[in-house]
């Protein structure tokens, strides 16, 4: 599809990439110990680019570009703190900030397939760790409907052809669209991913062109193979209680018959 990956080799972040860049407020829920794993040793980053740091404060607390922001104080003491990255999207801000540090803009097309922390209660579908997939297409006159019609061609391409999408909330994201997958075992919905279109807020401090759009999705690797092979409980696909003899003996890559291929589009038709 034409995409280059991202470079998402480090673990640790700053707030100020994980969440101030994306317009997300300081006083944000997710910014809570409760969801999220701080780091004590650093606790804090080196730096941060420093004009792009004031941007980012003043579209925060007194707004811009046709925003009011958020009207609250900055603290940079805040922004600072490390972090285990909660998203991939925290390597796609500052992939967007090298953008738009060129001195030409040139549409491009980014994905990145890693792992991201978040302090979850384990359950049937959910990890405290688990591996994210995230894309964006940045380029001029885009909107929601190619963000659809990427997003359904992605999820055929992996053997999801069931999609549901609501509408949702993202700091940094709008329109912003939460995806659905149908699991056939549970018989249920189940959210398989996260997108939506980069809000102005984000993205003009960066000082990328104001006819240029961002559109971006992220999913959980785990719940759409959990659909594809037909399990009910992501623990077992992942985590500490994995049994070592269902890993070796499971293989790498399943490539899918032309008939059953044809036989299981028939089925998600009807």
């Amino acid at each position: 599809m034409g995409f280059t990956e991202m470079n998402t080799d480090r673990y640790v972040e700053s707030s100020f990439w994980n969440f101030d860049a994306l317009f997300q407020p300081q006083s944000h829920p997710a910014r809570d110990m409760h969801d999220t794993f701080f780091i004590k040793n650093p606790a804090e980053c080196a730096s941060m680019p420093e004009q792009y740091k004031e941007e980012v404060k003043k579209i925060h607390s007194t707004g811009g570009y046709g925003s009011k922001g958020y009207q609250y104080e900055w603290k940079e003491e805040e922004a600072k703190k490390n972090l285990l990255r909660t998203h991939t999207t925290a390597v796609s801000s500052q992939m967007l900030y090298k953008l738009a540090q060129q001195k030409e803009f040139k549409p491009t097309k980014y994905f990145s397939i890693d792992r991201v922390f978040r302090n979850e209660t384990l359950d049937a579908t959910h990890l405290a760790e688990f591996h994210q997939c995230e894309g964006l297409i940045a380029d001029r006159n885009i909107g929601l409907s190619n963000l659809m019609g990427v997003i359904a061609a992605f999820y055929k391409k992996i053997g999801i052809h069931k999609l549901k999408y609501k509408p949702a909330y993202n700091p940094y994201t709008e329109p912003s669209l939460e995806i659905f997958g149908y699991h056939p075992q549970l018989k249920k919905w189940v959210e398989i991913g996260n997108s939506g279109v980069f809000r102005p807020e984000m993205l003009r401090p960066m000082g990328l062109p104001e006819d240029v759009n961002v559109i971006a999705w992220g999913l959980s690797l785990e719940r759409p193979t959990m659909i594809h092979y037909g399990l009910s409980n992501i623990r077992d696909l992942f985590g500490h209680k994995v049994a070592l003899t269902s890993t070796k003996n499971n293989k790498i890559c399943y490539i899918v018959p032309e008939e059953e291929k044809e036989k299981e589009e028939k089925k998600w038709i009807n």
